[in-house]
């Protein structure tokens, strides 16, 4: 009898009509998906989940039949946190292109690679400040944006300045770059004054991470300043004609740094970076080009989704950030594995004497579009030796965490927001099938293109991956002609 009134429950809760993209809805199923929680524990299920709005209202076995405004089928899917991309910068355009390029067009890659929160570090102030508006009331389809103010100053009283200002504009958080001691050391001081978090792009300046770890910095930025900090002789052997703003010289030197490194100072450093609380967003996504160029200038997404404005500007030239392959050698690539396997040996130490790692892709530039490279550094942080479960928690929790939304995002739990990526497939066995154009897999003794993500929840919003992404290839189609046009009338 049991038995039956289950199947009868079941019935009713399948009779319910299947979510629609873009709705949001008062009670919302999930049904029969496994669960892979954000804390790094192993998969449960399968399990129903429920959402109340925005909220999850149930995680567990089955749901009792009530009725549900719409329901989503999670049979042979995967159910995780919404991810977190700690390190997004937000683009209409790139420098140089002769076409635009919509917001919308990255906002939807992102929710289609299953991204529901992005860090911004540095946009065009305004349309930022308008962007997260619209994403906080559900007016278009985005990631939650939390936005940090590109500041810095040549003086204390310049850095104090325009901490206060970006605080009074409503932004989140700070970013900056490469500063002098004392100017950083006001701000640091500042900001933590009016709590405020700190991104630190260091670069090759006067400051390195001691000065982080003095001040109280929140994240660094890809690497610079923590090998710097590690040297065994005070600098690097910089050739000297060596120049930094040429970018063909400082990535090209970027790449033969971490050898440089003495093991024992490296171990102080990261220590101290752990005891001062400073979390680590490595983006190491962002320079893999450096060590196979052809194979990032050939990424087989570039076919459907490579915007002509982003084609334009990672075209080599030294005009361009991030767009300086023009004598890129042999030598260079193997400088830049053999950097890569340094540097994946000091993010493991990190993490194993307690440092929080987080996730981040910095796309828009180097051969990366927006999405593509976030799955990316999840892969290559499994090969730097991270289990994939712990690859999701860097990507989820720790996100949240660093972010100080420990309590809101990152977890598939309830009271937290519903923020949900419900995959084609297990991604724990195989971090491709999260690229939004799936992956090649073998079903049923057959060769099939599978996985990608399903559907992507931010803040009980429902996306469906395939809308977001048959809009993002318009996008491209239509600014193609655009540029096909322009040159037929030159």
């Amino acid at each position: 009898m049991r038995t039956l009134l289950c199947l009868l429950l079941a019935s009713l809760a399948l009779a319910q009509e299947p979510a629609q993209h873009g709705q949001r809805y008062e009670r919302l199923l999930i049904k029969n998906v496994h669960v892979i929680d954000g804390n790094g524990t192993p998969v449960r299920g399968p399990l129903d989940v429920v959402v109340e709005n925005d909220r999850i209202q149930r995680v567990g076995g089955f749901a009792p039949g009530r009725e549900y405004d719409a329901v989503i089928d999670g049979e042979g899917r995967y159910l995780m946190p919404g991810m977190v991309n700690l390190h997004g910068h937000l683009h209409d355009g790139r420098p140089g292109s002769s076409v635009a390029m919509p917001y919308q067009f990255q906002l939807n890659l992102w929710l289609a690679s299953g991204v529901t929160t992005v860090r911004d570090l540095g946009s065009n102030r305004e349309h930022a400040l308008r962007l997260r508006a619209a994403s906080d009331s559900g007016e278009l389809p985005a990631p939650r944006l939390r936005l940090h103010a590109t500041v810095g100053g040549g003086t204390p009283e310049e850095a104090v300045q325009a901490v206060e200002h970006a605080k009074q504009s409503g932004f989140d958080g700070l970013k900056i770059f490469g500063m002098d001691k004392e100017p950083l050391a006001a701000l640091l001081a500042r900001a933590n004054e009016l709590e405020l978090p700190v991104a630190h792009h260091i670069g090759i300046a006067e400051t390195d991470v001691w000065d982080d770890v003095a001040g109280g910095t929140t994240t660094i930025e890809h690497w610079y300043g923590i090998p710097d900090a590690a040297l065994r002789y005070g600098s690097q052997s910089f050739p000297a004609d060596y120049n930094y703003d040429n970018e063909l010289d400082r990535f090209r030197w970027a790449g033969r740094l971490w050898k440089e490194t003495d093991p024992e100072k490296l171990s102080w450093v990261l220590q101290s970076m752990v005891d001062a609380g400073i979390a680590w967003d490595p983006t190491l996504s962002i320079y893999i080009a450096c060590r196979d160029v052809t194979r990032a200038r050939n990424q087989p997404w570039f076919e459907d989704y490579l915007h002509p404005a982003l084609e334009q500007f990672f075209a080599p030239s030294l005009d361009s950030h991030g767009s300086f392959f023009l004598e890129w050698t042999t030598k260079d690539e193997v400088e830049w594995r053999r950097n890569y396997q340094l540097w994946f040996e000091a993010l493991r130490e990190f993490a194993d004497r307690g440092g929080v790692i987080g996730t981040g892709e910095d796309a828009g530039f180097i051969y990366q579009i927006y999405g593509f490279g976030y799955v990316r550094e999840l892969e290559l942080q499994q090969e730097a030796g991270f289990h994939p479960l712990d690859v999701v928690r860097h990507a989820t929790g720790n996100g949240a965490k660093i972010m100080g939304l420990e309590d809101q995002i990152g977890r598939v739990k309830v009271g937290y927001k519903a923020d949900l990526v419900l995959v084609n497939g297990n991604p724990l066995e195989n971090f491709k099938r999260l690229y939004a154009t799936g992956t090649d897999e073998i079903i049923d003794g057959k060769h099939t293109r599978g996985g990608g993500v399903a559907w992507t929840v931010k803040d009980g919003y429902c996306y469906e991956s395939q809308v977001l992404l048959a809009d993002a290839r318009r996008m491209v189609t239509e600014a193609r002609a655009e540029v096909a046009a322009q040159a037929k009338e030159d």
